[in-house]
């Protein structure tokens, strides 16, 4: 006899949306010496976090504060709001699994974009909620077709990142309080931010705490460094805010992660550095790619999407030669999109091996 799964866990596949670097070295027997595809920061976390975690790792054996209270207070000061407008969690993929848990039953929809970032919809599906998937405008997610999705489809959610996560585009604070507003107020607006460090001026709408129906998701893992320590924090009105204590995993953000978190924040100047050895980075990946005889879509991320110039299958065949050459890469993977690959910006010697590699690689899936 075996535990007897419900009919909707023994309907999902048994599939991750990513498959990481260190699987991929362990198939292939190939190291990386360009780790450029999971829109990590290679630049790493402020000096002063390192300092931190090792003064706090003798205090691992207590648990961490349940409340994450310094976390949450330092938070909400950072961004000149009330501490009852913040919530913590296990970096934005958990995060989004609690909204999920919150508002999704049976038969729910979910409105999002075709080829998104995937893992909302793995949240969404395992509560038994239904995925509407409307296309992409371009290289841009289509906001005007994602409202109307929602109104047609009387979606209990709709996703929306901004800038853009397999693309890197991005929309004005203008265009996304227009979209807002065009959502039916029965409708939550789930806006993933994790870029928001790395957007231009004029991106992000200014924080509204009274919409009930806006919830917005950050994260210490893209320009703080911090990916491997899982911090991420939701935006939103209080009622909804506090609804995340009905169901959160209260010891899920460890007593180091809260300590790294802490430091990150208060170190503002190393943010704006890494910032621009960012911005520094996609400038050269846009020579990379234009070298190379390829277009590159503008970004407002971490990473670049280059065009390989023909269909998704050539565009996987570049992905695997730069593998085999030691280059970890990912590319979107829904059509119209999947005729690019997605390079992460790394240190400059990371970007001198995607530089010196990248023409055999395309040579090797032209034939």
């Amino acid at each position: 006899m075996r535990p007897i799964l419900t009919p909707l866990a023994q309907s999902l596949p048994s599939t991750v949306p990513f498959t990481g670097p260190e699987a991929l070295e362990r198939r292939s027997g190939v190291s990386f010496r360009a780790r450029v595809g999971a829109n990590e920061s290679g630049f790493g976390p402020s000096p002063k976090v390192s300092d931190a975690i090792a003064a706090a790792a003798g205090g691992v054996w207590m648990y961490g504060d349940p409340e994450i209270h310094d976390l949450k207070a330092a938070l909400a000061a950072h961004l000149g709001i009330p501490s009852a407008n913040v919530a913590l969690g296990e970096g934005i993929d958990g995060l989004h699994g609690l909204i999920a848990r919150l508002i999704t039953e049976p038969g729910d929809v979910a409105v999002t974009s075709l080829g998104a970032y995937p893992t909302f919809n793995y949240h969404v599906t395992g509560f038994g909620g239904r995925i509407v998937a409307v296309p992409y405008s371009g290289h841009h997610e289509d906001l005007p077709a994602l409202a109307a999705a929602a109104r047609r489809e009387r979606a209990k959610v709709i996703y929306l990142s901004n800038p853009d996560n397999p693309m890197g585009t991005w929309w004005g604070a203008t265009e996304l309080e227009r979209f807002i507003a065009e959502v039916p107020e029965e409708t939550l607006i789930l806006l993933d931010e994790a870029y928001c460090e790395t957007a231009p001026a004029g991106t992000l709408p200014p924080l509204d705490l009274a919409r009930s129906n806006l919830i917005r998701t950050r994260t210490f893992s893209k320009a703080y460094g911090l990916a491997g320590m899982r911090v991420g924090y939701a935006i939103g009105e209080a009622q909804f805010i506090r609804a995340f204590d009905k169901v959160r995993n209260h010891f899920g953000v460890t007593r180091l992660s809260q300590v790294a978190a802490m430091a990150a924040l208060a170190d503002q100047a190393w943010l704006a550095e890494v910032v621009a050895k960012v911005a520094a980075g996609r400038e050269r990946l846009y020579a990379i790619a234009t070298e190379n005889g390829l277009a590159s879509v503008p970004s407002a991320t971490n990473f670049v999407a280059i065009d390989c110039g023909r269909d998704g299958a050539y565009a996987m065949e570049v992905l695997r030669a730069l593998e085999r050459r030691g280059v970890f890469v990912r590319k979107p993977m829904a059509p119209g999109l999947d005729r690019h690959i997605r390079i992460s910006v790394g240190r400059p010697e990371e970007l001198d091996v995607v530089a010196a590699e990248l023409p055999a690689a395309l040579q090797d899936a032209a034939r």
